[in-house]
């Protein structure tokens, strides 16, 4: 018991050492997006599928997603729709110019992953009604696109191109969120054969809520120091 208190303790210290918001666009990427005027396909492209690659709150969620999905089929079925809600909102974010506060949204990121890690341990079992597994995937996507697009919405783009630059964007994304789930997914087939793999279900669904919710209080201290 006392390691496994430690491995969540140490999980914490380590999303503590990062910053925690340590995935937005910046540095040298941001100023190429200042700059671009017109389009721009294959640098979007590879600035979506490094932000996603680097979004730990994205990677985060779908590790809980997949966690117990063992048939191809259901990880394709369950992605897709994660996929598509985060693709709406990223794109009517950005071009229809749907305005969120990003501190607000990233906390809600936070609590998606919350929400997963306590669906993963059957907390939702207990309740009268439990919710639809599908619909709630669909409806966090929704959310994380959000996310994404407040990423972009802090750059004064220019109008020529940008259709093709946030197209090539969401592109990207999910380029590069088929790499990192590959590689999730490789990990977790692999500790599968293992049996600490059902034995430390609690343990590491608890430290994915651990994670949510630490960057869910972080985004809000954000927020309200600014406020």
């Amino acid at each position: 018991m006392f390691q496994q208190v430690k491995n969540i303790g140490l999980l914490i210290a380590v999303f503590l050492s990062a910053g925690v918001s340590a995935h937005s666009i910046d540095g040298a990427d941001a100023n190429f997006i200042q700059d671009i005027d017109g389009p721009a396909i294959a640098a979007f492209v590879y600035l979506g599928a490094k932000h996603m690659v680097t979004g730990y709150d994205h990677l985060l969620y779908l590790a809980g997603v997949v966690f117990f999905l063992y048939r191809p089929a259901q990880v394709f079925q369950y992605v897709t729709l994660f996929a598509l809600g985060h693709s709406i909102t990223l794109l009517t974010g950005v071009l229809a110019g749907l305005q969120v506060n990003a501190f607000l949204i990233d906390a809600l990121i936070g609590l998606s992953i919350v929400y997963k890690g306590f669906e993963n341990i059957g907390g939702f079992d207990r309740l009268p009604a439990r919710p639809n597994p599908k619909i709630a995937v669909f409806l966090f996507g929704l959310i994380h696109g959000l996310g994404l697009a407040t990423k972009l919405q802090v750059f004064d783009l220019s109008p020529n191109g940008l259709v093709v630059n946030i197209l090539s964007f969401n592109v990207g994304v999910e380029l590069g969120q088929i790499c990192a789930l590959a590689l999730i997914l490789i990990v977790l087939s692999l500790w599968r054969t293992h049996p600490s793999y059902l034995r430390h279900t609690l343990l590491s669904n608890t430290a994915l809520m651990c994670g949510g919710f630490l960057l869910c209080v972080y985004q809000l201290a954000g927020y309200f120091s600014l406020s």
